[in-house]
């Protein structure tokens, strides 16, 4: 089974009580939508996260936010092709995965594509601070390319992304001592082309902390949802043809 999940920003104690309830097992998969902050302090820190989230059963599969810094600019990981996509992992954390944006992941019959990234709103913040921030923290035109085209050439059944659509924005979250008019909306803006070109049967998103469904579009944040209702659809869809 495919579990998803929101932002988790350091903090393993959801995904804890989450397994000793559930019970998933080395079979299963837990997808975090972006801002796991496994790689962000360059600490013990990071390494307690990533101890403790190897030490659950299910594979975690993360994807990029942007309050992270991103593996290849880590000399500790490695890559390797999982279920079909590369992946980033570490020798000492081999059940915990980053995925490559653009990458596609057959997981349970389902295929997920992974687009990962976003602006932070407290960038200047952190910054003033000199707190974490990295300015690759938004998709770049390689990867954005990358990405269109596989979904040019792949039939897709789930987008994993950090942010949403700019047309989907929970504008009732954001955060009211920041202009918006100063924050970059380029890398949703992009993902509404996205949307309007994509077939697809589930958008899972995490970023804006608010759990919500509108249409086919999933806000995940201290929520979990499984890939069955999804698995459902697809086989429906696919005995029909």
């Amino acid at each position: 089974m495919i579990y998803y999940t929101g932002d988790i920003h350091g903090q393993k104690y959801e995904i804890e009580r989450f397994c000793k309830r559930f019970k998933p097992t080395r079979d299963d998969v837990i997808v975090i939508l972006g801002d796991v902050a496994a790689n962000y302090s360059q600490d013990e820190r990071d390494a307690e996260l990533k101890q403790a989230l190897n030490k659950l059963k299910p594979t975690i599969l993360c994807i990029h936010g942007n309050h992270e810094i991103r593996p290849w600019n880590i000399p500790t990981y490695k890559t390797k092709i999982w279920n079909g996509g590369t992946v980033w992992y570490e020798e000492e954390y081999p059940s915990v995965l980053f995925a490559k944006d653009g990458e596609i992941y057959d997981l349970e019959g389902l295929r997920h594509i992974a687009i990962g990234g976003a602006y932070s709103v407290d960038k200047f913040y952190r910054i003033a601070r000199e707190y974490g921030w990295w300015k690759d923290e938004q998709p770049s035109d390689e990867i954005k390319q990358y990405v269109e085209q596989q979904l040019k050439e792949n039939k897709i059944d789930v987008i994993l992304s950090h942010t949403c659509p700019f047309k989907y924005e929970p504008v009732e979250v954001f955060l009211p001592g920041i202009d918006q008019s100063t924050v970059d909306t380029s890398t949703e803006k992009w993902l509404d082309a996205i949307e309007d070109t994509t077939e697809y049967i589930a958008w899972f998103c995490g970023h804006w902390h608010i759990n919500k469904r509108i249409d086919d579009m999933h806000f995940l944040f201290h929520q979990f949802e499984s890939c069955e209702a999804i698995q459902e659809i697809a086989m429906a869809r696919r005995f029909s043809k």
